[in-house]
C-alpha cells in the first residue's frame, strides 16, 4: 500500500508517552492520552485494511513522521519548563495531525476509486478522529497554552 500509514502509526504510539510527560497542563495530558488511546484503535483498523487487501500490515521507513517526532523532542528540550513548553507541544502535535490528516485522506480517496468501500469507510473513521484531535488542539491552545507562551 503507497502510503503505508502503519509505521508512522507505530511511531507516534510510542512518542505520545514522552509529549504526556513533558507536558505541564493536566489538559494537554489528558488530550495526549485520549490520542494514544484513538492511535491504538487506528492501528487496528488499519490492521484491517491489510486483511481487505490481503497484504501482510508491514510499515515502511516513513522519513516524514520521523521528522515531526524529532522536531517535537527538540521543542521538548529547548522549552522545558518554560511557560512556552505547552505551546510548542501542541503545534508538534498539531503537525503529526496534519500529516495524518494528508495520508488518511489520500488512502480515503484512492480506497474508493478502487471500489474498496469497507477500506474507505475505516479510513474515514481515522481521518474524522484525526480531524476532531486537530480541532481539539486548536481549542487547547486558543484557550490557554498560547496565552501563556506570550506572556512569558
Amino acid at each position: 500500500m503507497p502510503q503505508n500509514p502503519a509505521y508512522a502509526e507505530r511511531k507516534i504510539l510510542k512518542a505520545l508517552p514522552k509529549m504526556k510527560r513533558a507536558a505541564s497542563s493536566d489538559k494537554l495530558k489528558d488530550a495526549s492520552e485520549k490520542h494514544r488511546e484513538q492511535t491504538e484503535g487506528q492501528i487496528e483498523r488499519l490492521q484491517k485494511v491489510f486483511e481487505i487487501l490481503g497484504k501482510p500490515a508491514r510499515g515502511k521507513t516513513c522519513d516524514a513522521i520521523e521528522g515531526i517526532i524529532a522536531e517535537g523532542e527538540e521543542i521538548i528540550d529547548e522549552f522545558k519548563g518554560t511557560a512556552a513548553l505547552d505551546a510548542g507541544l501542541i503545534s508538534s502535535a498539531q503537525a503529526v495531525e496534519h500529516y495524518e490528516i494528508t495520508r488518511y485522506g489520500t488512502l480515503k480517496r484512492w480506497a474508493q476509486e478502487l471500489g474498496l468501500k469497507d477500506a474507505a469507510k475505516l479510513f474515514d473513521e481515522t481521518l474524522t478522529e484525526e480531524s476532531q484531535t486537530d480541532t481539539d488542539l486548536t481549542k487547547l491552545a486558543d484557550s490557554f497554552a498560547n496565552q501563556r507562551a506570550k506572556a512569558a
